[in-house]
């Protein structure tokens, strides 16, 4: 795949299902074991489409939500909350690709996207994102995109429902002190 194909907007409140939808078949192959399988085969996508429609319906001033499409076809979104914290900078809170795009240079095109908003709005040039330990094709990708880990914590479950969680499983920050090391020299 060509990713000069893939065009990018801003998502609005129309696409929240198609956001919601991508975003709970990710964590149903990415999250299995750190969350329960009732909660992953069950309220997922309820849960992701009540965040995603109050989201995109009254977007936060700081929230920045991109869509990737091929033709017309929903490929992938990431979104970045900018200046979330005060050490650590603007938090790349979700970054997900349909199964049939992944390997096709989708994920980078987004995240050079949101390294660039965090150039462009952010207060500072340093950005973020949570991924969980258990994620290894994940890590893998950040760490192939120049992130580095930072810490380890452990995640809270989804909604604030404890119910919705294996265990404690645990997270890493993974960190760009400048985010324009995802931009190409030039």
């Amino acid at each position: 795949m060509n990713v000069a194909a893939v065009s990018f907007r801003d998502a609005n409140v129309g696409d929240a299902e198609r956001v919601a939808g991508l975003h709970a078949d990710s964590w149903r192959r990415h999250y299995r074991g750190a969350y329960t399988d009732s909660y992953l085969d069950g309220d997922v996508f309820a849960d992701r489409l009540a965040v995603w429609s109050a989201r995109l319906a009254d977007p936060a001033p700081q929230g920045v939500t991109v869509l990737a499409e091929i033709a017309g076809e929903f490929a992938g979104f990431v979104h970045v909350i900018l200046d979330d914290d005060a050490r650590w900078g603007s938090l790349v809170d979700n970054l997900h690709v349909a199964r049939a795009h992944h390997r096709h240079g989708i994920g980078a095109a987004l995240m050079r996207r949101a390294a660039g908003t965090v150039l462009e709005r952010g207060a500072t040039d340093a950005m973020y994102l949570w991924v969980l330990e258990q994620n290894t094709a994940a890590r893998a990708f950040y760490s192939a995109l120049g992130g580095r880990v930072a810490e380890r914590s452990y995640t809270r479950p989804p909604g604030d429902v404890p119910g919705r969680l294996n265990g404690r499983p645990a997270k890493l920050r993974c960190v760009w002190p400048d985010a324009g090391a995802l931009l190409p020299p030039g």
